[in-house]
């Protein structure tokens, strides 16, 4: 566990602490008050005094039970914003490795077409490594074919051309750039060319 986990439960230990030394002095004064208030009346103010106490001691209880999930909810909610923050916290290297990625896709098709079979596996090796080690990281490239439905809320369609056949009317004809996930957030759409 981190110094910054342990101060964070330091601190939330401390609350909950005073929350409860609140409550109990809350208690201890309500009971000093009820017998203080039997002491000095009669037996029928002692019941409505001691409804009243009691009234009071409710209030206090509810009181300390709403500060409490008032706190849990609090601590819920700080966590899950933590977790997240961590997901994406390099979202920003990410997006800058992006363009590294489509210009070693590009120099891979074109020294398919070279033919140098030594370059090429060498140049594999190193794509295949950059790929890997940023796949470890959480990017994900999103595999889309051709014929796929197109879906506005995940694609971007950059142009729209008459379909080359009637089964790609609506959907996607090519991939110009593939689209890339950190988790589970679309970090860059993929650009797309739809059939009309």
């Amino acid at each position: 566990m981190s110094r910054k986990d342990d101060k964070n439960q330091t601190e939330n230990k401390e609350v909950k602490d005073q929350v409860e030394e609140a409550i109990d002095d809350a208690i201890n004064e309500l009971d000093e008050k009820a017998d203080n208030a039997e002491v000095e009346s009669d037996s029928s103010e002692e019941l409505t005094e001691e409804e009243r106490i009691k009234e009071d001691l409710q209030k206090e209880k509810d009181k300390f039970l709403r500060l409490f999930a008032e706190f849990e909810n609090y601590k819920r909610r700080t966590s899950k914003e933590r977790l997240e923050l961590f997901k994406t916290a390099n979202q920003e290297v990410m997006t800058a490795m992006l363009p590294v990625m489509d210009d070693f896709d590009r120099a891979m098709a074109e020294l398919k077409k070279s033919g140098d079979e030594n370059l090429l596996k060498g140049i594999e090796l190193i794509h295949n490594k950059l790929k890997e080690t940023l796949k470890a990281k959480g990017l994900e490239r999103m595999d889309i074919e051709q014929g796929s439905d197109f879906d506005s809320e995940i694609h971007e369609a950059i142009t729209q051309i008459p379909a080359p056949s009637d089964d790609l009317k609506g959907k996607i004809v090519d991939v110009v750039e593939p689209g890339y996930k950190l988790g589970e957030r679309i970090i860059r759409y993929p650009k797309v060319v739809t059939g009309k």
